[in-house]
């Protein structure tokens, strides 16, 4: 959609971020796999756009494939850096994130991934966290939402206008589609609300945290997957 801007998908699990444009400043919501922030960067060239117009980074959660970037975009843009108060001490280099279980649960094609947040491996270069970000806050265009389950202090960000939701991990569509990988799913009760809440708005564009955007019946798929929890 205009003004939107989906990038990555070919590292971490095919991993996104996005960029949102508004009264000509940039929002990016999360930063990715590589640490040299390689992708995000080439982006903004291809779009014609400098580093220095991006003003605020906001993190989903505090996991590597979502945060890689992070201490080479705060050094290249100067923008604020956000999440939730419960992620930024992981963010900041201060704590490991909470681990995934190691039981294989499928689908086995993310197996990696919870080998690499058990063993804290490969590590994110630290950065800290300017301002905590709370439900209910606006982010540049967006409007935050909590939605734990994912981890505890995970965030979905919504743009009322366009129906667009941006969910992070709590909803996946690589390597299949489903409410987030099960072994990082740390409580499942929380996911389960999660999804109803995003049921509720109804979006028209999924944007999810690995993989390739819902655009087709998304309000409808949302709902399944809220009332399976």
């Amino acid at each position: 959609m205009p003004g939107v801007h989906s990038l990555g998908g070919t590292k971490g699990g095919r991993v996104r971020a996005f960029l949102v444009e508004s009264a000509g400043e940039l929002t990016l919501v999360d930063t990715l796999f590589h640490d040299d922030a390689r992708e995000v960067l080439a982006a903004l060239r291809a779009l014609g756009r400098s580093p220095r117009d991006v003003k605020r980074i906001v993190l989903t959660h505090a996991h590597r494939s979502h945060l890689g970037g992070v201490a080479a975009l705060k050094r290249e843009t100067g923008a604020q850096v956000l999440s939730h108060a419960w992620e930024a001490d992981v963010v900041a280099g201060e704590r490991k994130a909470q681990s995934a279980s190691l039981r294989p649960m499928g689908p086995l094609r993310t197996y990696p991934f919870q080998l690499g947040i058990f063993l804290d491996k490969p590590p994110h270069e630290p950065c800290p966290v300017d301002e905590a970000v709370a439900d209910g806050d606006a982010v540049g265009p967006l409007q935050a939402l909590h939605a734990p389950g994912h981890s505890p202090g995970h965030l979905a960000f919504h743009l009322a206008e366009h129906g667009l939701l941006i969910t992070g991990d709590a909803i996946v569509t690589w390597p299949r589609f489903e409410a987030g990988w099960r072994a990082f799913t740390l409580n499942p009760v929380q996911q389960g609300e999660s999804l109803a809440r995003f049921a509720a708005l109804e979006p028209r564009i999924v944007a999810v945290g690995h993989g390739d955007e819902v655009t087709e019946d998304a309000a409808a798929k949302v709902h399944a997957f809220a009332e399976r929890t």
